[in-house]
């Protein structure tokens, strides 16, 4: 599916464009931000290749991941916002999401919006049974969005990402297609 938008009053998910570098910049190298992340704060030259390889994998046949800019209605890029197919086991359905919103926009309930159009886009779009994401155990506020929109905690993966300071912990969050129905309508 190319090209997707999906859009709430206040914020719309759409594919990123050379030119929202500057735009990405400012969420991925900013150390508040990627504090919980599995990377250090990036720079430009690290934002621009990523950039070209989400450009790139956007129109991939099948397509598996669907990374997104998260916009405000005047164009000013917000966030990242990622949602990408689980492939293994043939009968699997799910999708993982994950999002990076800019600090300055933080507690203004703008990363809820991200995970909700997320959400909207793995259920009503793509048609999968199950999402789920990951956050750092120090990441409560990432926790608590994810509780607010229905996301059950189900526990954690222990030893699950290797970072610069050593083995890190994942606490996993899902909600499965009947509970967002529930929910949503």
């Amino acid at each position: 599916m190319y090209p997707v938008t999906i859009s709430s009053p206040r914020l719309a998910l759409r594919e990123f464009v050379p030119t929202d570098v500057d735009g990405l910049l400012a969420v991925y190298g900013d150390p508040r931000v990627t504090e919980h992340m599995s990377f250090e704060p990036r720079n430009r030259e690290q934002v621009e290749s990523s950039m070209t390889g989400v450009i790139e994998s956007a129109r991939d046949d099948p397509r598996t991941d669907y990374s997104l800019a998260a916009v405000l209605p005047d164009g000013e890029l917000v966030a990242f916002a990622r949602i990408s197919i689980d492939f293994g086991h043939p009968l699997q359905n799910s999708a993982q999401i994950g999002f990076a919103l800019r600090s300055d926009r933080w507690r203004q309930g703008l990363g809820a919006e991200v995970v909700r159009l997320l959400l909207r886009l793995g259920f009503e779009q793509l048609g999968v049974h199950r999402v789920w994401g990951a956050r750092s155990p120090l990441n409560e506020a990432s926790g608590r969005v994810m509780s607010r929109l229905g996301m059950v905690e189900e526990g954690v993966i222990r030893g699950h990402l290797k970072l610069a300071g050593g083995w890190r912990d994942s606490v996993v969050h899902s909600i499965l297609a009947p509970e967002w129905q529930a929910t949503s309508g």
